[in-house]
């Protein structure tokens, strides 16, 4: 069921359509190895040490799936390169300000609070509401994309990077104008961990927005607790002049790696989410498919469910795995239902609060009560999404998930 990709402007389309007629894909010109992209960046920050060298492999690994199996577009590798550059901007920046400022390396991440389950099931609605606690400290979209130098809090409204931020994002509308309508995002929104560990080039995040099966395979073997210290580490630099009482931190993938977190964050509060998978299963499938609208040219749409399927399949009967085990991690964990969040939020804050014995202010409570107001369900738009449309049966979904619904109870979605 392969398709041309319609989500991107017809701008985009005509740019990549004149590009692969003069330049085929690209890649002599647009270059995605990791030596030339590596040298641009300290080029560009003026620095040359990038710490340790565990970034290499998985970087390698990145940048051979992306050549071979991305199919990427012209645009497509612009906007890989540019993206990458960043991030290792961004490394060569941590590593700068950690050997400038080492009492950075002395902030302590005290009981953070993770959201995690299977993708589209409240999470970042959830996490956007948790941040609204004036003790709450979420990682901002601006300062994840340009974390250094350290923020401050004096300044923490109205630092530049947050405009920088903005004009990026202007990019993105323009790549990808149908995201809003799936994905709420600004540059003073709360942003996912995911967008974290992308520095370390050990992370999910590249498998939602690119095909790359082979750095997935790699990875899903991988040890994940490397990707948590540097995490970690990013927050503590976060943190450094600008802290909260603790974190609230949000990602689905947390749920595929919840060992290593626990290894690198033995006091945190986990909070799972849970929706009906046929819901889940066709919204995921849709918003994979926005994503990499942005980077290729062709995506076939029945290849792509069956991976967001097997990868989410996996994330439910790891959710099962981890509310069977016996011992005092089951204190750590509690499970919200997506329809209970929806039907009434603050009654679903109200249990998180109490079952972690953590105190909800009135100044926290009168802050969510405002969010909700000024965030309506749909305010980005309405997401349209079918199951059959990217070629699942309904029933046999419905079979394969069934250990999972039962499990936890959840209730089926009209």
């Amino acid at each position: 069921m392969a398709s041309q990709v319609q989500h991107s402007p017809k701008v985009v389309r005509l740019v990549n359509f004149t590009a692969r007629w003069l330049l085929g894909n690209g890649s002599g010109l647009v270059r995605l190895d990791a030596k030339t992209l590596m040298d641009k960046a300290c080029q560009r920050t003026g620095l040359d040490d990038f710490g340790d060298d565990s970034f290499r492999r998985p970087l390698g690994v990145l940048l051979q799936s992306l050549e071979t199996e991305a199919q990427l577009s012209f645009i497509g590798r612009l906007g890989v390169q540019s993206d990458l550059q960043r991030t290792l901007g961004n490394r060569l920046r941590l590593v700068r300000d950690r050997r400038r400022y080492p009492e950075i390396a002395g902030e302590v991440i005290r009981r953070p609070l993770f959201i995690t389950g299977l993708p589209r099931s409240g999470t970042t609605f959830l996490h956007a509401l948790l941040a609204e606690d004036p003790a709450h400290r979420a990682p901002r979209v601006w300062e994840v994309m340009f974390p250094c130098p350290p923020p401050e809090r004096a300044l923490y409204d109205s630092d530049p990077r947050i405009a920088l931020t903005e004009k990026q994002l202007m990019f993105m509308d323009i790549l990808m104008p149908d995201f809003k309508t799936v994905h709420l995002i600004h540059a003073r929104l709360p942003q996912e961990c995911i967008a974290i560990t992308s520095h370390d080039f050990r992370s999910h995040v590249f498998e939602s927005m690119y095909c790359v099966p082979a750095y997935r395979t790699w990875y899903d073997h991988q040890d994940k607790r490397p990707a948590y210290e540097f995490h970690r580490r990013f927050l503590q630099h976060l943190q450094w002049h600008c802290p909260g009482d603790r974190w609230v931190l949000k990602a689905p993938s947390h749920l595929l790696a919840l060992e290593a977190l626990l290894q690198v964050y033995p006091d945190a509060a986990i909070v799972l989410t849970h929706r009906d998978p046929l819901k889940i299963l066709p919204s995921c499938a849709s918003f994979t498919e926005v994503l990499r609208s942005a980077f290729t040219a062709h995506i076939d749409k029945k290849s792509l469910a069956l991976e967001v399927r097997d990868r989410w399949v996996e994330g439910a009967g790891l959710a099962v795995k981890y509310r069977q085990m016996e011992g005092p991690l089951q204190k750590q964990l509690l499970d919200v239902h997506y329809l209970d969040l929806v039907r009434d939020p603050m009654a679903a804050v109200r249990r998180i609060y109490e079952h972690f014995d953590l105190e909800l202010t009135e100044a926290a409570e009168l802050a969510m009560q405002q969010f909700l107001l000024e965030n309506p369900k749909g305010k980005g738009g309405e997401h349209r999404y079918f199951l059959e449309e990217f070629g699942l049966n309904r029933e046999a979904e419905r079979r394969r998930f069934q250990f999972y619904l039962d499990f936890f109870g959840v209730e089926p979605e009209v």
